[in-house]
Order: structure tokens, then sequence, then C-alpha cells
């Protein structure tokens, strides 16, 4: 795998319609590697498959480090990928379903909920959307949730941008009603 760089942001709200909430805080790390298979067709996509397994311990690693807390503490996770134009949307999902989530549950300590995921293809400076979810209960509506970012020189044309993002909470003033975290039994991955 060839990395040009590595991208880590949190965000912490305080203030919500002028009100106070609680902190709400989230953290987004982004890779931006080199697509082994730009410009050509390949039947077979192992490398992008363990590229990614590799990429769900070390993204969600930065991303854990970001937010500087336990990793018992992390109540939401998702992922995505962003193809550059010579690659393919089957790339992304190469790099994101078959093994990016176990080692992003194993930096966490578990997960029983699907990791929500987000592809797309784009150049340089497109808005990647990246899916929250609460890792353990995926109908705790409250933590139904995204974070965006934008890399003003990624992805150029043979490059995938590639994120994990991690929260400690939900939104900062859910009132949709549903399952709430605390409710959350996490043992099918559903409630």
């Amino acid at each position: 795998m060839t990395v040009r760089k590595i991208l880590t942001l949190v965000e912490t709200t305080h203030r919500e319609m002028g009100r106070a909430v609680p902190s709400s805080r989230r953290a987004i790390a982004a890779a931006v590697i080199a697509n082994p298979y730009a410009g050509r067709y390949d039947a077979e996509l192992t490398e992008l498959i363990e590229i990614g397994a590799d990429l769900g311990r070390r993204l969600g690693e930065e991303a854990l480090s970001a937010l500087g807390c336990p990793a018992a503490e992390v109540q939401a996770y998702g992922k995505a990928a962003l193809v550059g134009e010579a690659g393919e949307l089957e790339h992304a999902a190469a790099l994101l379903h078959p093994k990016l989530g176990a080692p992003l549950r194993a930096v966490l300590g578990g997960g029983q909920a699907l990791v929500p995921s987000s592809k797309a293809m784009g150049g340089p400076g497109t808005v990647m959307d990246v899916p929250l979810g609460h890792k353990d209960a995926a109908y705790v509506r409250s933590h139904f949730d995204g974070m965006r970012l934008t890399i003003p020189d990624a992805p150029r044309s043979g490059e995938i941008v590639v994120a994990v993002a991690l929260s400690l909470n939900g939104r900062p003033a859910p009132r949709v009603g549903g399952l709430t975290h605390a409710e959350a039994e996490g043992i099918d991955g559903l409630r």
C-alpha cells in the first residue's frame, strides 16, 4: 500500500440552535492511497481487500487517538471511500466490505452492528460523506449521523481516499424518538 497522506479531524459541538448541549465529539481519519488497479480492469481485487484490512486497523487507531479516549467510550462508527476517476466504484467496495470492519472492531474492543458505509467517485476537493451509526444497535436513531470531509488535492485520478469516523455519542440534540443508547442491548446488532 502506498499512502500519500493521512488526515485526522476532531469535531466537538457545544451549542446547537443557540442552546448548550452535552458535548458531541467525533473524529474522522482518512488515508489518501494509490489505487493499484487505476486505469485497468481486473476481475480479482485481492490487493485492495487486503489494504482494506490494514486500513481498518490503522484508521481506527488514528481516529481513536484523535478522540483521546478509551475505546469503550466510542458509541458510533462508519466508513467511506472516494475513488479517483481512473478507478471504479468496485474498488471502493473491495476496500470497505470484505475485511475493513473486523480490524476496526478489534481496535474498539467490539461492535455488533454493521459498519455503515458510503462509496463514491470524484476528483480533488469532492465532498466525501462518511455515515455514522451506533456500533452495537443499528436501531438507535440518535446515532444516525455523518461527517463530511473534503481534501483539496485528493483523490487524484489514480488515488482513493478511505475514511473511518468514530463518535462518542449521537447527534447534539436528538429528539426523534426510538431506541436510546441507554436502552440498547447490543446483542444482535439491531437493538
